[in-house]
């Protein structure tokens, strides 16, 4: 079946079975670890086609937790929600802090998980695993430690109110892993979760965004970090964890700064299969970036045209997924014969397209950045055409 043919019915309530993807249930059922990646992160197709996959590993291959590019600190309470707890699931959604999250979609994928909760005898986790925007944690550390950490928690102030947008200097870092070493020798196990986000969020925060040492900037301790905070989630063999996040932070490998992949890749092996999910034409959501500055408004729109338009690029891969076959569909890059062309091109330097949460309209048609497929990414989902995502 095609693959958003599926989705198409999954979300219109029909009955399809989860059979129709049997050949990728083969491929993922040694992975403990599953990351499931994206373009961009304002396409609605994105999150439908992740939901459903993400309804396979958990009912047909006992997948427990889903772990997501969000906070750590404030996804709390979209898990309590989630595992039927009281509240507004817009409103939790809005706590996240992630324009990109915040839409009809994620509420789809949120209210088909509490309804997969409320009958399961293991409920399946909500995570996040970005330590950007701690200050829940911080209120938490209030509340549980009580007027003696104040002198510890003052220094810290409203760290994290503005993401990474705001730099720190190292002191908060310092100030971060004092109040860590305080909550480890006193602090209930609960505590030492919250300082553990906080001290990481400060560290990424404190670092610069360009350094002569690629392991020593912004991009290098969030991955690293994330990658952490996904391992810890696996404390017995019968955890298994699905990975939210882009294409270029899901990769087994990429030049440069080590994405969340590669140190996944490096922890779990073959256990961890890496899916990119790419897009031949469509629109998405983004900020708009100017100057290399955010624009401060409202998401705009981007249209990234069908092939043949100016700006095409030599060795675009979704060109090539388009051209090998119609529709939507999945490839397991592990398995299966491989002919000699087909293992030449995966093998080589292409180009790969994609966008975060920042774009420039001139580059809207491009994005590009080298790939070699057959080093980063053990799957590709290819969606001939995508559409926005929906603010909620």
């Amino acid at each position: 079946m095609d693959v958003m043919d599926e989705v198409t019915a999954w979300l219109a309530g029909r009955a399809v079975p989860l059979a129709d993807l049997a050949p990728l249930r083969t491929a993922l059922q040694d992975a403990r670890v599953v990351g499931l990646g994206e373009a961009t992160h304002g396409s609605a197709e994105f999150f439908l086609l992740r939901g459903r996959l993400t309804e396979l590993l958990i009912e047909e291959l006992g997948f427990t937790t889903l772990a997501i590019e969000a906070s750590a600190a404030a996804a709390r309470a979209v898990d309590a929600y989630t595992a039927g707890g009281p509240g507004n699931p817009r409103e939790v959604l809005a706590g996240l802090r992630f324009w990109t999250l915040h839409t009809a979609e994620m509420l789809t994928v949120l209210e088909r998980l509490r309804d997969h909760n409320r009958t399961a005898a293991r409920p399946v986790r909500f995570v996040g695993i970005d330590p950007q925007h701690p200050q829940s944690a911080l209120q938490a550390l209030r509340a549980c430690l009580g007027e003696p950490a104040a002198p510890l928690l003052d220094p810290l102030g409203d760290l994290g109110r503005d993401g990474f947008m705001r730099p720190l200097d190292r002191q908060a870092e310092a100030d971060a892993r004092r109040l860590e070493e305080h909550v480890a020798a006193h602090g209930p196990d609960e505590a030492r979760e919250h300082a553990r986000i906080v001290r990481q969020f400060a560290d990424v925060a404190s670092r610069p965004r360009v350094h002569t040492d690629p392991e020593r900037t912004l991009a290098a301790a969030r991955d690293r970090y994330m990658a952490e905070n996904v391992a810890r989630l696996l404390t017995v063999p019968e955890d298994k964890v699905v990975v939210w996040a882009h294409n270029s932070h899901i990769a087994r490998s990429a030049r440069g700064v080590p994405p969340m992949g590669a140190h996944l890749a490096r922890e779990f092996g073959e256990a961890y299969y890496a899916l990119a999910v790419l897009f031949g034409h469509g629109e998405f959501r983004a900020h708009r970036r100017r100057f290399g500055r955010l624009v401060r408004k409202p998401p705009a729109l981007f249209r990234v045209p069908a092939g043949g338009a100016p700006g095409d690029v030599a060795g675009d891969v979704a060109a090539r997924l388009a051209a090998a076959h119609p529709g939507d569909y999945v490839v397991d890059l592990r398995g299966g014969d491989r002919p000699e062309p087909v293992a030449a091109w995966l093998a080589d330097t292409n180009q790969v397209r994609g966008f975060g949460g920042m774009a420039r309209r001139v580059r809207a048609r491009s994005a590009f950045s080298d790939t070699v497929l057959a080093d980063e990414f053990d799957g590709l989902a290819f969606l001939r055409q995508v559409s926005a995502s929906t603010p909620l």
